[in-house]
């Protein structure tokens, strides 16, 4: 069964293509949670109109992730926690700790899951993250870590 797609389908691709899945996957997957519309004449002439719409949306997105970020590359963020003698943290620095100290610094909502952590930061000092803003789009962002 032909589809369009209503809405990106990890797997089956982005919103706005027409694919081919099985009719139970349709039935019982993408049609009740409105990811998908049948591949019909009708339904292809209103895809063709919401088309641009979709590239424009994306368009604007892209924008938005580049000047995220300029803004992060810019300067480094600074994040203060409790740490021992020697340096390391009472705790660890998580993704989580890294998506609330860029909101409250630049004032833009980043989602946890868009920052590619290794592992938690668990020493006093610098350190660099990778940010995942959009497709093609990434941003290296330092990390002040400062005692309390």
């Amino acid at each position: 069964m032909q589809v369009i797609l209503l809405k990106d389908v990890k797997g089956q691709g982005k919103a706005g293509e027409i694919v081919k899945v099985s009719d139970g996957f349709a039935r019982n997957m993408l049609f009740p949670k409105k990811l998908a519309m049948e591949a019909t004449p009708a339904n292809m002439k209103i895809l063709e109109k919401k088309k641009a719409q979709i590239e424009a949306q994306r368009a604007i997105d892209k924008q938005v992730a580049e000047d995220i970020k300029a803004k992060v590359e810019a300067r480094p963020i600074k994040i203060i926690s409790k740490a021992g003698d020697s340096g390391r943290l009472f705790g660890a620095i998580t993704s989580k700790d890294i998506a609330e100290a860029i909101q409250k610094e630049f004032l833009v909502e980043l989602d946890k899951k868009k920052i590619d952590l290794e592992a938690p930061i668990k020493q006093v000092g610098p350190a660099q993250v990778m940010l995942k803003l959009f497709p093609g789009v990434t941003a290296k962002c330092r990390i002040d870590v400062e005692v309390e």
